[in-house]
């Protein structure tokens, strides 16, 4: 017996789950088909703790922030469940620019306050400021697995089927769809496919029916196996006192963020932006926490942030899924999408991306052309 559905979309991580719950919202036929189970600990997805804030240096982002803040808040009133938890937000370092941010922010109305060192340092004395510091409040940490969960549990609710287990191995033309083929044998026939198969998208983008001009006009596609750490609170009644922060030196690019449940609550999750191994795609990842890796953030704990003890309790990896410039792909070509949210920073987009990749999948409307790289470089047929 083989399957059939509307609409297939291939991953339930963050965009793949955003994407289903907006198809499956209006009345669509959706089956989510995920090789392991949604927000996958193997994936980019999993955990508690993802930085949701507003602040970027390019005006277009920080307006789809608050354009998918209105999605997240409607995700948490139609669920009953908190998705993202408010700590605020602090950015600086000499090649961050927080005067830039604050322009940017003021510029969309997003509450915000710029600082000295030194009195960022008397707010936030746990941290070493070593510029001047960009704050805003309305920042904060999104619970990842929740919300993939909270996603796919509305897609259902509103008929989508979801296969676990389902590892795609091959997909060919099928009339005027697709036929999918799982690695174990199994087959869905779809008529529309939606690939959100983040750090396995390399491997997966030359056995999918593209055509060739559309593969050419992708931009490269790499995958970091990348390293974070929780270390605890020195004061652990000041907890709560954290934020998020993005730290940009001369020699490092940090981020931290409580770690929350994946953390036991007990301390920040602190990790070098892009600081882990290259890999082909998530296929070969390993899960061995680099050692150079954790001496470069240890030390970067031990000169910035004195309110952490400076050894590891906890350690992790993850995937980062890249794009030269940072910028997204959600583009199509014929009945198939293509949708890598990636480059590190898609989590806090998740909603919106899923409304993007529902607009350009059922021909509703488009997405922003950015994102449309191979589209706007290839003839498709």
């Amino acid at each position: 017996m083989t399957d059939s559905s509307d609409y297939v979309v291939v991953g339930a991580g963050l965009a793949g789950a955003a994407t289903a719950w907006q198809l499956a919202a209006r009345g669509h036929q959706v089956t989510i088909l995920e090789r392991n189970v949604p927000a996958s600990h193997d994936a980019s997805s999993h955990g508690s703790a993802r930085i949701f804030r507003y602040a970027y240096p390019d005006p277009f982002y920080t307006r789809a922030v608050l354009e998918s803040k209105v999605l997240w808040d409607g995700l948490a009133l139609d669920t009953g469940t908190q998705l993202i938890t408010p700590f605020g937000a602090v950015d600086y370092g000499p090649e961050r620019n927080p005067a830039l941010l604050a322009g940017v922010l003021a510029a969309v109305g997003v509450e915000h306050e710029l600082l000295s060192a030194s009195d960022a340092r008397t707010r936030w004395p746990q941290i070493g400021f070593d510029t001047e510091v960009l704050w805003h409040p309305g920042a904060g940490v999104i619970d990842a697995e929740t919300a993939v969960n909270a996603m796919i549990a509305l897609a259902v609710r509103n008929g989508a089927e979801v296969l676990t287990g389902w590892s795609l191995r091959s997909m060919e033309r099928n009339g005027s769809g697709y036929r999918l083929i799982s690695a174990t044998g199994e087959a869905v026939d779809a008529g529309n496919v939606v690939i959100s198969a983040g750090g396995w998208l390399p491997e997966l983008l030359r056995q999918l029916p593209l055509p060739e001009g559309f593969l050419a006009g992708l931009p490269e596609i790499t995958v970091r196996q990348e390293q974070a750490f929780h270390f605890k609170y020195r004061d652990p009644e000041g907890a709560g006192e954290w934020p998020t922060f993005i730290h940009k030196a001369a020699d490092i690019q940090t981020y931290g963020l409580p770690g929350g449940r994946d953390a036991g609550f007990a301390g920040q999750k602190v990790a070098e932006y892009n600081g882990g191994p290259f890999i082909p795609s998530a296929a070969q990842q390993t899960g061995v926490v680099d050692p150079a890796n954790r001496d470069r953030v240890v030390d970067y704990v031990r000169r910035y942030l004195p309110g952490l003890d400076p050894e590891p309790y906890a350690e992790t990896t993850c995937l980062f899924t890249n794009t030269p410039n940072e910028d997204f792909i959600i583009d199509r070509a014929d009945n198939l999408t293509i949708l890598s949210p990636c480059s590190g920073h898609g989590a806090k987009f998740a909603p919106l991306i899923g409304q993007w990749a529902a607009d350009l999948a059922t021909g509703a409307g488009g997405v922003p052309p950015r994102f449309r790289p191979a589209s706007s470089t290839a003839v498709t047929t």
